[in-house]
């Protein structure tokens, strides 16, 4: 009862502190100085992590990263602990830094990418027309340089007003495990503010709410035949989990934000045999929570009607991450940091996302949070992938300015 009654306190505490200071048409001078010196050495670090293979799963190039993130971090003076993680095949890094003030800020960035070993060799980190290239230099590098060189503005300015900065760096974040899952939300539990580095929107943006995850899993268990000699004799498990795959299709809701997108289909090996087998998996996300447990049930109602006679269909949905909504906490972080951003004359926008992220588990948990922090860029995923090598510098003062705004609440 006790702790139930303290962690209401200090929800009431911060929504009341969380008021929104004036702010002057002027930068901070130093700050912003040392954001604009530090932004060619930022730019080396991220070459340096980007030209590293860090797929999900990849030990060697996880380790590599995360070696290079621990020394900078106790550079600046944060104790290290690596949290092992089988799923991961790494150690997640939670690096605390102790302060003289009140505030408990967590930040949040992730090691690992999407991209498979060879990435950084065949499309080394470079810069071309204002934008840098490579295999994760936005999601999420640049947001780890982020982080680590605004801590770097701070500890040149001698600031101290917090009580503890966390800096946490998930080795598993694009493929997700329970161990992180779990070590995201104990972390932030204990800390009163989080401030998640994916990375800032191609328009300038912050992300103020996410969609969660699942994914759908349509089985089909037909029968097998000839496919020349005498097919009729068969049930075709193909068939069935395409007629499958085009009826859930429809389970989607627009109005709502709940998307349904088959993306793996497998059956059969062999072309002359009538595949008694099939799967099928679809990408879910919805910014409501509640339409989970609607598409769960959906998927079992309407599967039912199948396509091809004695054929069986098991369908189940493997919940993700949770949805980060859209709070009055997080849009009073938001207007800190509009408030920021208009010192140096630049305005934020203010997006959601469909894509979810570690932010969620931290919103999950009750802890005011929001996400974008880290460098602007854009074509997530994608070969293409880039970051805004002149959104650096400003994204290190904006991250900086709010550190030290949140220690005065």
């Amino acid at each position: 009862m006790l702790f139930t009654f303290s962690r209401t306190l200090l929800a009431a505490t911060l929504a009341l502190s969380f008021a929104v200071p004036a702010y002057s048409a002027e930068p901070h001078k130093q700050i912003q100085a040392d954001s604009e010196q530090y932004k060619a050495e930022a730019l080396k670090l991220l070459e340096r992590l980007v030209n590293i293979d860090s797929g999900s799963g990849y030990e060697p190039g996880l380790t590599q990263v995360r070696d290079i993130a621990v020394d900078e971090l106790k550079q600046l003076g944060f104790s290290i602990e690596l949290v092992p993680d089988k799923a991961a095949n790494n150690s997640h890094v939670v690096a605390t830094l102790k302060g003289t003030g009140k505030a408990k800020i967590l930040l949040m960035a992730h090691m690992d990418t999407v991209f498979k070993e060879g990435s950084a060799a065949e499309r080394p980190f470079h810069i071309k027309d204002g934008r840098a290239y490579g295999p994760g230099v936005m999601d999420d590098k640049g947001g780890i340089v982020a982080g680590i060189y605004a801590l770097k503005v701070l500890k040149n300015q001698g600031f101290k007003d917090y009580a503890q900065i966390t800096f946490l760096l998930d080795a598993s974040e694009e493929t997700g495990s329970e161990a992180a899952s779990e070590l995201i939300r104990t972390t932030a539990k204990g800390h009163d503010v989080t401030l998640n580095l994916e990375p800032g929107r191609p328009a300038d943006g912050l992300v103020v709410w996410r969609k969660g995850s699942a994914t759908a899993v349509v089985e089909v268990k037909g029968k097998a035949a000839h496919a020349g000699v005498a097919p009729e004799l068969g049930r075709n498990a193909a068939m069935e989990a395409a007629h499958q795959i085009l009826q859930l299709g429809k389970l989607g809701d627009e109005e709502k934000k709940t998307t349904i997108n088959f993306t793996v289909i497998k059956a059969g090996d062999r072309t002359n045999v009538i595949p008694d087998q099939a799967t099928a998996k679809a990408d879910v996300r919805a910014a409501l929570p509640e339409e989970f447990d609607r598409i769960e049930k959906d998927l079992a109602r309407v599967s039912a009607n199948k396509l091809i006679p004695d054929t069986e269909v098991k369908t189940s949905l493997l919940r993700g991450l949770p949805p980060m909504p859209q709070t009055p906490e997080s849009d009073k972080l938001v207007a800190i940091a509009q408030g920021i951003y208009g010192e140096l004359g630049r305005k934020l926008t203010i997006e959601g996302s469909g894509g979810a992220a570690d932010a969620s588990l931290s919103a999950g948990v009750g802890t005011p949070t929001l996400d974008g922090f880290g460098i602007v860029g854009g074509n997530i995923h994608t070969p293409e992938e880039y970051a805004e090598v002149e959104s650096v510098a400003p994204r290190i003062y904006l991250l900086s300015r709010m550190i030290v705004e949140l220690s005065k609440r």
